[in-house]
């Protein structure tokens, strides 16, 4: 049972990048360099590339892998990369956290397998698979609400028995279900809050921090919460929290990275549509982020 939060393995602040397309759907390398630099600049101790933010299912592998490649070579020693490599393909899965360790970065997240529906020991021989093929430090996602199976929290447990499973990144969205699951886990494994508005409540429980999709527009305000946070100053943090939350809530109207993508197509530089089958999000949305980052900013 954890009494206090354990070190941050991968620092207190992931951002869950999006992956930027030209008009003609291909992968913009050259934005994506550009934005992760920023990211990291903005108080990102790292970033998650690949993920649900940056459209994984939609990505080829060779996408995927330049995409980690051209992350490392963006963050160089500022910045941690994980690679999101799960799938809901074990041997896929391998393969990916193979070419992510060639790419050279720094850890691995794995989603659990979707579509397929596996059972609680499927889960746990899928990841422990994953995470005995590379010598990378590992990243749960637990996120049932897109992939309709939870990872359980005796399996979770089971899986912090492994060396190179160090955190997990929870997205369940019900902070009764991850109190009981961080007070099961032993001391040293790492909880991420895998939603920026659940970020408080589970770092009150003893979470590290996030992996957030709202630092893409907001950075410096999240970096300033979570020190804020980690220093013990709990009425300051819950202020600049509850600032942050209708931006939260806005950026998550629709579909996720729908919002997000055209905020920044709006307010940071082209970084093009979502692949289908999602859509670019609605101008009602856009009007909404931008009121919301117009106020602020006005503060």
């Amino acid at each position: 049972m954890q009494a206090r939060p354990p070190h941050p393995p991968f620092g207190h602040l992931l951002t869950a990048v999006i992956t930027p397309f030209g008009d003609d759907g291909t992968v913009d390398y050259g934005a994506f360099w550009r934005l992760t630099r920023r990211l990291v600049a903005d108080g990102s101790d790292g970033i998650v590339v690949a993920g649900t933010t940056g459209e994984s299912p939609t990505l080829s592998t060779v996408e995927k892998v330049a995409l980690f490649r051209a992350a490392v070579d963006a963050v160089g020693d500022q910045g941690l990369v994980i690679a999101g490599t799960g799938t809901y393909d074990t041997k896929e899965s391998i393969e990916l956290s193979e070419k992510a360790a060639e790419a050279g970065c720094d850890g691995i997240m794995l989603v659990t397998p979707y579509y397929s529906k596996p059972p609680q020991e499927g889960l746990y021989r899928h990841f422990t698979a994953v995470a005995d093929a590379v010598d990378l430090p590992v990243l749960l996602y637990n996120i049932p609400g897109r992939t309709c199976r939870l990872i359980e929290v005796e399996t979770l447990r089971r899986l912090a028995d492994h060396p190179r499973i160090v955190a997990v990144k929870d997205a369940v969205d019900d902070l009764e279900w991850s109190r009981r699951a961080i007070e099961a886990l032993p001391e040293g494994f790492a909880v991420y809050s895998g939603s920026d508005a659940m970020t408080l409540a589970l770092m009150e429980h003893h979470a590290v921090g996030v992996v957030s999709v709202a630092a893409h527009l907001v950075g410096p305000h999240i970096r300033r919460f979570l020190d804020a946070m980690l220093a013990g100053e709990v009425e300051e943090a819950r202020r600049l929290d509850e600032r942050l939350q209708p931006l939260y809530e806005a950026l998550f109207v629709e579909p996720n990275p729908m919002p997000v993508k055209a905020a920044l197509d709006h307010l940071w530089g082209r970084v093009g549509e979502p692949r289908l089958p999602l859509v670019p999000a609605s101008a009602a949305t856009v009007r909404r982020i931008e009121e919301l980052l117009a106020e602020l900013e006005g503060e």
